[in-house]
């Protein structure tokens, strides 16, 4: 039995020694050889064909000759039309007349034993004297209706014997008068009616407006410390006294000139005045 062991274990020692050495035997290399494949790389022109130039080396295309057309001619307008010059007496709006005036003034009083009006004195005195036209003045929707509006200042306001002669004032400013009364403040003041043709010139005083307590025409003059006592003397400066209605104004202006006369008296019925203007 022990024999049979031994002899089966040997036999099966020498079958795996045999199989072991078959496989050994095969000499194969187990690795796998690949085919290689190589691929030739694309070949590039380098060479890049241009076309021709169209002209010779060197040389400019010509160019076509532009031809300006001319600009049309602007259409006239209103700008291009000369202004045609004022005539009449809106050719003489903006003038200013410098001069002297020739000033006599006669003086009465109430100095009699039954108050009655008496002449006192008579003074006769020379001042520059100005002459201002201009365009008719326009207030409250009105417009002065004179040919121009007119200021004649003779002397300085507060100098004895200074004349103011206005033709037309616009009213800006309290809205009542001395009195209380009611007023538009943009109210036009017409003072004077003028009239003037081929430098003729007239008018007249029609309202003095010293009831809106605004009258302008005055004549300066002083009034003496007592009344009746000249003796006494008179106050410094003057007092204003309203020109009275009816007074009048006669002359010829043109251009270049003026010469104007005037005539009249003041409210109060304490003076007389004349007086000859004349300036350019």
């Amino acid at each position: 039995m022990a024999l049979f062991s031994g002899a089966l274990r040997a036999g099966v020692c020498a079958g795996l020694l045999g199989v072991l050495l078959t496989g050994c035997s095969g000499g194969g290399s187990s690795g796998t050889v690949g085919a290689e494949s190589s691929s030739a790389p694309p070949t590039t022109d380098s060479a890049t064909t241009h076309a021709p130039p169209t002209g010779e080396p060197g040389t400019a295309s010509p160019s076509p000759t532009e031809v300006e057309s001319p600009d049309p001619a602007p259409e006239p307008t209103t700008a291009d039309v000369p202004l045609s010059e004022p005539d009449g007496a809106a050719a003489l709006w903006g003038r200013k007349y410098s001069g002297t005036a020739s000033v006599t003034v006669d003086v009465y009083d109430y100095c009699t034993t039954d108050g009655s009006r008496r002449f006192a004195q008579s003074e006769t005195y020379s001042l520059d004297a100005t002459l201002d036209l201009g365009e008719p003045r326009g207030g409250g929707g009105e417009t002065e209706a004179n040919p121009f509006s007119l200021l004649l200042a003779v002397g300085q306001p507060s100098e004895a014997g200074a004349l103011s002669f206005w033709s037309s004032a616009v009213g800006t400013g309290s809205a009542q008068d001395l009195a209380g009364n009611p007023r538009d403040p943009d109210l036009l003041l017409t003072y004077w009616e003028l009239e003037w043709s081929d430098g003729q010139l007239s008018g007249v005083l029609t309202d003095p407006h010293t009831e809106e307590a605004v009258a302008l025409n005055l004549l300066n003059w002083p009034s003496p410390l007592v009344a009746c006592r000249p003796e006494f003397g008179d106050m410094p400066g003057g007092f204003p006294h309203a020109v009275a209605e009816g007074t009048t104004l006669d002359g010829t202006v043109d251009a270049d000139s003026a010469s104007l006369t005037a005539q009249g008296s003041t409210g109060d019925g304490q003076l007389e005045f004349r007086f000859e203007f004349s300036g350019s």
